[in-house]
């Protein structure tokens, strides 16, 4: 269940974090009602230029990526906004693709642009409680618990 007050992620990369903070500016006292949990750099310059309150990880590149990922497996973040800039070669991209896997696989909002992030601050759901459809994980974890015993 997605609760009315959201777990909402903010990554960046590092052409993308003036977007971002311009971006969260915008959307200020939407995003005052929500939890936040940002990347290192990202979180770092939200705090400083908006005086919004988030959880930091570390930086994208050193595993921040993964620490949000994490999240979201655990079920700790709803709604994940990445502003990522796919014209230029990123050293963690691995990390990245498997940050938009898990995002997908675990069936929360996701926006990778400016336009997709508007739309999804803008809709009603964010206003409401959400029940997420996860069968096709309990199918997964059904299915490889009969492939372990049969082995």
């Amino acid at each position: 269940m997605i609760k009315v007050t959201k777990n909402i992620a903010l990554v960046a990369h590092d052409s993308k974090k003036p977007n971002l903070v311009k971006w969260c500016r915008e959307n200020i006292e939407i995003l005052k009602k929500h939890k936040l949990t940002t990347t290192g750099t990202t979180g770092t310059l939200i705090e400083k230029e908006l005086g919004l309150k988030v959880t930091k990880f570390i930086s994208g590149p050193l595993g921040g990526d993964q620490q949000i990922g994490a999240k979201i497996s655990e079920g700790k973040i709803d709604l994940l906004i990445f502003f990522w800039d796919p014209l230029e070669s990123m050293p963690h991209d691995p990390d990245v693709k498997a940050l938009l896997r898990l995002a997908t696989v675990w069936n929360i909002p996701l926006a990778c642009n400016q336009t997709s992030a508007d739309f999804l601050i803008s809709s009603p759901l964010m206003d409401k409680d959400y029940d997420r459809d996860l069968d096709h994980l309990e199918r997964y974890k059904k299915g490889r618990k009969i492939l372990v015993s049969d082995s």
